[in-house]
């Protein structure tokens, strides 16, 4: 059976056979969960050894996950106050923004056309999405 982590709102599975890294589990489960509203805003996640302890992790797994988390704007730490879910969806609307204008200038750079820039996203949104996005 695969270690757990349960808590009143927050109950992580790691999958050790699994070929995505113990620390990649952590941060996509609970950059998910905060997405999709699973996890509130302000809501404080267990501390690291804690979580550690909870899924039979080594403490340096979990902190990677949450810097990861924090650095993607979806945890913010506040000290020895502990870490909480951030308001995600604004910092990854601004990254997103960034990233885009990013693009754009590099594409004009290149010499590429509006049509040939927008189609290029396109098939990256394809790819990575699925044929269906």
């Amino acid at each position: 059976m695969s270690p757990q982590a349960p808590t009143s709102t927050l109950t992580l599975t790691i999958d050790p056979a699994s070929a995505v890294a113990p620390f990649e589990q952590v941060r996509t489960q609970i950059a998910d969960r905060a997405r999709d509203g699973g996890l509130p805003v302000g809501y404080k996640l267990p501390t690291v050894r804690g979580l550690a302890e909870d899924l039979g992790l080594a403490a340096n797994t979990v902190a990677k996950a949450y810097r990861a988390l924090e650095s993607d704007g979806v945890i913010e730490t506040r000290g020895r106050n502990g870490s909480f879910i951030a308001a995600a969806g604004e910092a990854a609307d601004k990254e997103a923004a960034a990233a885009a204008e990013n693009y754009a200038r590099r594409a004009q750079r290149l010499g590429l056309d509006h049509r040939a820039a927008l189609a290029a996203v396109e098939d990256a949104l394809r790819a990575t999405y699925g044929t269906g996005a």
